[in-house]
């Protein structure tokens, strides 16, 4: 046990923390603004997928002629591709009006099985992408160095919360998740909110993959989100939907899954109970949580 703790007092611990933080506070806060808007969007995992993919290909690429350059615009397209993704999201749930819960699990099951073809017609392997030569550059000390969208998600959280609450961006946003029918009897455009709101979810978890892909790793792997953007709905709820308790919700979540590597190379609980500790802690929050503090118009279609 003495050795367990030294372990999680050292460097390497605090930026396999710091690592595990980032791709959830990213996807939770994308998902933040989608359903302040009032459109569930469970969709969060497969965007991570789409974003990592697009990352890693465009990367691969562009780095023989734009070189160190290339991850840039890798970054550039994963979150374009997230976004867009995201969009056919917004359409079906805004414009047909379909069950948002559904919309989004098959954008999840599209994840699952369109990354395998495009992988298999362009490097011939169903499961991983090559090696990219110009992954994203580290910034930092010693092993405490890590890729910009770390930094970027850090910015994220400050600007999130000013732009929630203290721009009229964010007014009208909040007003549209909560109230719909009275924020557009004082003009504002409903679902062209909606619309921005999930866009920016999908951007934002699209940024999320790139990090892993290659901002965290140097290829794209199958299953490469493993879950995360799952707790990280799971952190949107248990932080209220709120910026900051978004970040704390997965600061917490992101400390048990690096607790739960490091705990892999010991023998103090079985392997499968440790790469179990951060999905089971996930739901006993969601248990306690609840949704009392719910956009009150999440999930319901626009009328008219």
């Amino acid at each position: 046990m003495d050795g367990l703790f030294a372990q999680l007092l050292t460097t390497a611990f605090l930026a396999t923390f710091i690592r595990s933080v980032v791709p959830l506070l990213l996807t939770g806060l994308g998902g933040l603004f989608s359903e302040r808007s009032g459109v569930v969007n469970i969709a969060l995992d497969g965007l991570i997928i789409f974003g990592a993919l697009a990352g890693a290909v465009a990367t691969l690429a562009l780095e023989p002629s734009l070189g160190p350059l290339a991850p840039w615009l890798g970054w550039l397209a994963g979150a374009v591709v997230g976004g867009l993704i995201a969009w056919i999201h917004a359409v079906v749930s805004i414009k047909y009006r379909a069950d948002q819960v559904i919309s989004g699990t098959a954008i999840n099951l599209l994840a699952t099985g369109v990354p395998a073809v495009i992988l298999t017609a362009l490097y011939g392997s169903s499961t991983e992408s090559p090696k990219v030569q110009n992954a994203l550059p580290l910034w930092g000390i010693g092993e405490l160095r890590f890729s910009p969208p770390v930094f970027f998600a850090l910015l994220t959280v400050l600007v999130t919360w000013y732009v929630l609450y203290r721009t009229p961006y964010g007014l009208r946003l909040r007003a549209t998740g909560e109230h719909p029918g009275a924020a557009a009897s004082m003009g504002v455009n409903v679902r062209r909110m909606r619309y921005s709101g999930v866009i920016l979810s999908g951007v934002l978890a699209g940024t999320a993959g790139v990090f892993l892909s290659i901002g965290n790793l140097d290829s794209y792997v199958r299953n490469i989100s493993a879950g995360l953007g799952f707790i990280s709905l799971a952190a949107l709820i248990f932080g209220q939907w709120k910026p900051l308790g978004v970040l704390g919700a997965t600061v917490l979540f992101g400390f048990l899954q690096a607790l739960s590597i490091t705990l892999g190379g010991t023998d103090l609980l079985p392997p499968t109970l440790v790469g179990a500790l951060p999905y089971l802690i996930t739901i006993i929050a969601l248990v306690f949580t609840g949704r009392s503090a719910a956009p009150k118009a999440l999930g319901k279609p626009l009328d008219g």
